[in-house]
């Protein structure tokens, strides 16, 4: 295979339905898109795409997923948070779900995402909008 260049910034954001599915929307705008980079599937291999999650003002974004093949995550902006919003990673951060780990995060701002799969992406069980706990 030859060599291929991607410019992201060429890319157009889409709501992330696909992997999200119906929860993908909220008061009709989009919670997650993504913005795919390659999908090299259909050969055998992954798919790499940023991901922005845009969680409403004052609430967090929960998601609860099981990963279908290993999934390599970098933070570039915004970052995870904790039930209450206190900040646990930012950009920089690195993650790995190896492929079958149940996973989930919390997210108070809006954050982007480089994600990169051996395979397929993940199996998404929940996307919901919450309320931070008051601690």
């Amino acid at each position: 295979m030859k060599a291929q260049k991607i410019e992201a910034a060429d890319i157009q954001w889409e709501p992330a339905a696909d992997v999200f599915g119906e929860h993908t929307f909220y008061n009709g705008r989009p919670l997650v898109e993504n913005k795919v980079l390659s999908d090299r599937r259909a050969q055998g291999a992954g798919v790499a795409y940023m991901i922005r999650f845009k969680p409403p003002a004052g609430k967090l974004l929960k998601v609860v997923a099981t990963a279908r093949s290993d999934e390599h995550v970098y933070l570039l902006e915004g970052g995870y948070c904790n039930r209450v919003g206190e900040p646990i990673a930012s950009p920089g951060a690195y993650g790995i779900n190896a492929a079958g780990c149940a996973h989930s995060a919390f997210v108070a701002r809006e954050t982007t995402a480089l994600i990169i799969y051996r395979g397929d992406p993940d199996e998404v069980h929940e996307l919901t909008v919450v309320d931070p706990v008051q601690g």
